[in-house]
């Protein structure tokens, strides 16, 4: 067994006094000498930490016997180190980024129909589905389910907007999938609410899919946003899909720009990574406000 724990979940449940809650969180995590990034809001709680076997469990049990957080997903990795550096607890509008806490949706009412990892597999390959990546197009562009469409958005708070370009899907049956499948929650009841009949969400995202099924027809890597930034989620038949951005050599590299105003996620092989210093263009890479590149391409916000 490894010696740290890394967790990645979420829960949409009303959080009364949600900024109180964050700060009382925050504290609790803090004795238990946890790191990581954890978001509060009124709808429920979004968070990956990272800490030791002993601390995590006492922080899943913790969640377990609270009346409000119970029966959470946790996902669990075994790591070698804690996958941050400091701990952040943040109280913010929304646990996931939507563009509006308005929207006329509720995951607690209604969504798409949680599919199991196993299910997933058996339905993703026919010919009445299509399988919807609702990530950022720097994660899909890393990797994603064979033959899945890959929503052409920056940032999730675009999908909204974005579901008018999904209109030739209304007749298939819609699998939509992510990272630990907070985003499905909300972009399956965006897809239900604009007249899509037929709407699933792989339950626990491409994480939990990795443990499961192993990760078959997942191509390339699974981005994460802690300092491993990229891992790998297919043991069945592993492929990459991503190239580097500056030499276009097959690579799962994935870095932010070591200019810390342009800060872009991209793919960038070991060898340009020496080369260009982490950065995505001789631009950045004049900038005063670069940052010094160790090979990793991860900058703590601490």
């Amino acid at each position: 067994m490894k010696p740290f724990r890394t967790l990645l979940y979420y829960k949409y449940v009303h959080i009364p006094d949600a900024a109180d809650f964050a700060q009382q969180h925050s504290e609790f995590c803090q004795r238990l000498g946890l790191v990581g990034r954890i978001i509060v809001a009124e709808e429920g709680l979004n968070g990956t930490v990272s800490g030791t076997v002993v601390a995590i469990q006492k922080y899943m049990d913790t969640l377990n016997n609270h009346s409000l957080l119970n029966n959470i997903d946790f996902k669990v990795d075994d790591v070698d180190e804690p996958s941050f550096s400091a701990l952040h607890v943040r109280y913010k509008d929304e646990i996931v980024n939507s563009g509006s806490k308005n929207l006329p949706i509720d995951p607690t009412v209604r969504t798409g129909k949680h599919l199991e990892p196993k299910e997933f597999a058996e339905m993703m390959h026919r010919d009445d589905v299509v399988v919807l990546d609702v990530r950022s197009n720097y994660e899909s562009g890393l990797g994603r389910f064979k033959g899945a469409v890959a929503a052409d958005i920056d940032n999730f708070r675009e999908f909204p907007e974005y579901i008018k370009n999904l209109e030739q899907y209304k007749d298939k049956k819609v699998m939509t999938y992510c990272t630990g499948g907070i985003k499905c929650e909300k972009a399956s009841a965006l897809l239900l609410e604009a007249g899509f009949k037929e709407v699933y969400q792989l339950h626990g995202g491409i994480i939990k899919y990795g443990k499961e099924m192993q990760g078959k027809d997942f191509e390339g890597n699974c981005y994460v946003f802690d300092k491993r930034v990229s891992v790998p989620v297919n043991s069945v038949n592993p492929s990459v899909i991503s190239t580097c951005k500056i030499c276009g050599t097959a690579s799962t590299h994935m870095v932010n720009c070591a200019n810390a105003e342009c800060n872009d996620h991209f793919v960038l092989c070991e060898a340009c990574g020496d080369k260009m210093k982490g950065c995505c263009c001789e631009e950045c890479m004049a900038s005063p406000a670069l940052r010094e590149y160790d090979g990793t391409g991860y900058y703590s916000k601490d």
